[in-house]
């Protein structure tokens, strides 16, 4: 090599070296440097605009579905076997339904974002096992996800769901929600040492139980009133009722479901599309 140009080189080197020595001491470290250009460069966050209570209103609602005992020997509205269940399944699934979560229902209706082609949402109510040990098995089977409303004095007793069951269901990506402590109506409600003992305390041992924030909430009996509404919305980001009269002020705390019935697939899809085609035409 040159021995002009190796001197040369070495020269630049030299300096290159000062030079990030000088910017250690100016900026901590090159890390830190480093760190400071990227989020110069990064773009300022997007402030979302809400949609009002009168636009939420005004959309289309979401076809929800809402099922309660899941088993063989039981008759009545609130019961289907898990055979009907799997069928109720397959046939929304062949049918091209998708199923969304509460967190992008709840983009939809205050932010526009999209939804899948055919969206519709399942639901459990009462923190029964065999939401657990049936349901969520045969829904993962066909792609779908649901949200499971937890009746917090149920927890670790006989029939119903154990904590390590509700944590396993929020790691699977299920969601989970609050159904009160003991499925006391949020119309009887009659002071502040109810909300802390029904809505307060449960949410919050909910939440230490699957490690993530309870945003989501389902009324006993699916009943409210505005009153009830207003309160709930301190604290859950959507609340589910039942096929009912909406709060027009608190379209977001009376989101409508349907109980499904021991019926056939054919019937479970007829109903859900003929229900909320007709709530969606008003």
């Amino acid at each position: 090599m040159n021995k002009k140009l190796f001197l040369y080189g070495t020269l630049i080197l030299g300096l290159a070296l000062v030079s990030c020595n000088k910017a250690k001491q100016k900026n901590g470290n090159s890390a830190t440097a480093t760190n400071t250009v990227v989020a110069e460069q990064e773009s300022p966050a997007v402030k979302q605009t809400m949609n009002t209570a009168a636009q939420i209103y005004a959309k289309p609602e979401v076809p929800v579905l809402c099922y309660h005992r899941i088993c063989e020997g039981n008759k009545g509205d609130y019961t289907v076997t898990p055979t009907t269940f799997t069928s109720h399944m397959k046939i929304l699934a062949d049918s091209g339904y998708h199923s969304i979560s509460p967190a992008q229902l709840y983009d939809y209706l205050v932010y526009n974002k999209s939804l899948p082609a055919k969206p519709f949402m399942i639901t459990f109510d009462d923190s029964r096992v065999e939401h657990f040990t049936s349901a969520a098995p045969i829904m993962h089977k066909y792609g779908f996800r649901g949200a499971f409303f937890i009746m917090t004095i149920t927890y670790n007793k006989k029939n119903y769901m154990t904590t390590e069951q509700i944590a396993q269901l929020a790691k699977e990506g299920q969601t989970v929600g609050l159904h009160t402590w003991d499925h006391t109506m949020v119309t009887k409600f009659k002071d502040s040492i109810d909300w802390k003992k029904e809505i307060i305390e449960p949410k919050k041992k909910l939440e230490g139980i699957v490690g993530m924030p309870v945003e989501y909430f389902a009324y006993p009996n699916g009943v409210f009133n505005h009153k009830a509404a207003e309160e709930i919305s301190k604290y859950f980001k959507i609340s589910f009722s039942l096929y009912s009269k909406r709060d027009s002020i608190q379209p977001l705390q009376c989101v409508r479901r349907i109980i499904v019935p021991e019926c056939s697939a054919e019937r479970m899809l007829k109903s859900m599309k003929r229900t909320f085609e007709k709530i969606n035409k008003k």
